[in-house]
């Protein structure tokens, strides 16, 4: 057993980085409590657990006295100086007491604070490599999920666990077995139990991280993601700019006959994403978010942030979209509130009086 402990005892200080020092304290500790649990001892007592052998030996500690009133806890002068003449009275005067029967409970004892050690030890490292990829994507095995709340738990390693709670689940998403899934860590916690992982399927830095790992251009910083727009599980809007004048920033994205926008829709379960052009001119921005509209006029109102947008009749309703939900994600996308017009609208005077309004 002796040896055992001694060898679990240089695996962590190799393997975890916990220090020597610090284990031996802990195993010392946790030897205390033995003793008194097991002996009843009131005594003050010291534990000695010699790290190159295995061995320990516990001695009781009295306070050197004139007069003792309690022997558990008090020695005279005269008896404690037949052992050491240089003994003084306040001193701490130490025997020791190590019970014949104390092997077995010493050895259970150290191998049981060994092996939370480990445990703590793992804890903290899965911690600080899962906090220090938060705001990242990691892809995790779906284990299982439950019935009454309908929390997803993935399996991200080998005994680590992440939680996709149902408010940042995909509508309409469904959670299959083993099933591979990529997610957004969005928090890390310490806990008792160890770290606790939260993801989210619905942040728009998942979107945008997807793009990162499916786009070479978007990695390498020669095309930069200016703004996200999205409604997770239903449709989204990107805003994207190249910082090299000969590459089409839009083109890269999409990527030959749609390939690297696909990729991204089908781990989504098919949400529809429109990429369209960063502009620094507002009006022409504005145009562009309403894509796949066709805009005729663009009035932007700075003060208010208004943009009044003009689009042919037929583009109406596609500019619209269904329950308001592009203008909405344009309005979101570009930060103006957004207020649409057919042209026969405009040139009836009617502005501000008929047609819809997002933002």
């Amino acid at each position: 057993m002796k040896a055992e402990i001694l060898e679990a005892l240089d695996d962590l200080v190799r393997e975890k980085g916990i220090s020597r020092e610090v284990l031996i304290e802990a195993i010392e500790a946790a030897l205390i409590s033995a003793y008194r649990r097991n002996f009843g001892s009131a005594q003050n007592v010291r534990v000695f657990f010699d790290d190159k052998t295995g061995e320990y030996r516990v001695y009781a500690q009295k306070e050197i006295v004139e007069q003792v009133t309690d022997p558990r806890l008090q020695v005279s002068l005269e008896e404690a100086r037949m052992k050491n003449p240089n003994l003084q009275l306040g001193d701490i005067f130490e025997v020791e007491v190590t019970p014949r029967d104390f092997g077995r409970i010493a050895a259970q004892t150290a191998k049981q604070v060994v092996v939370q050690r480990i445990r703590e030890a793992e804890r903290g490292m899965i911690y600080e490599e899962y906090a220090s990829r938060e705001g990242e994507i990691v892809t995790g095995l779906v284990q299982r999920q439950d019935p009454k709340t309908r929390t997803v738990y993935l399996e991200l390693a080998r005994g680590v666990e992440a939680v996709l709670a149902p408010n940042e689940q995909i509508p309409g998403e469904r959670y299959v077995e083993n099933q591979r899934i990529k997610a957004y860590v969005i928090e890390v916690r310490r806990t008792p139990k160890g770290p606790a992982i939260a993801v989210s399927r619905t942040h728009p830095g998942l979107l945008k991280r997807l793009f990162e790992l499916e786009v070479p251009e978007i990695h390498d910083g020669t095309v930069e993601i200016k703004g996200i727009a999205r409604e997770a599980g239903s449709r989204s809007k990107i805003a994207v700019m190249a910082r090299d004048p000969n590459v089409d920033p839009v083109g890269a994205c999409v990527g030959q006959k749609g390939q690297r926008v696909q990729n991204i829709v089908d781990e989504l379960q098919g949400e529809k994403i429109d990429v369209v052009e960063w502009s620094p001119d507002p009006e022409v921005f504005v145009a562009k978010a309403l894509s796949p509209a066709k805009v005729t006029q663009v009035i932007c109102d700075v003060e208010n942030r208004i943009a009044r947008v003009i689009v042919p009749d037929y583009q109406l309703s596609l500019a619209i979209g269904k329950e308001g939900q592009n203008a909405r994600l344009a309005a979101k996308l570009t930060g103006w509130k957004i207020d649409i017009k057919s042209e026969s609208q405009a040139a009836a005077g009617a502005w501000g009086e008929l047609g819809d309004d997002a933002g």
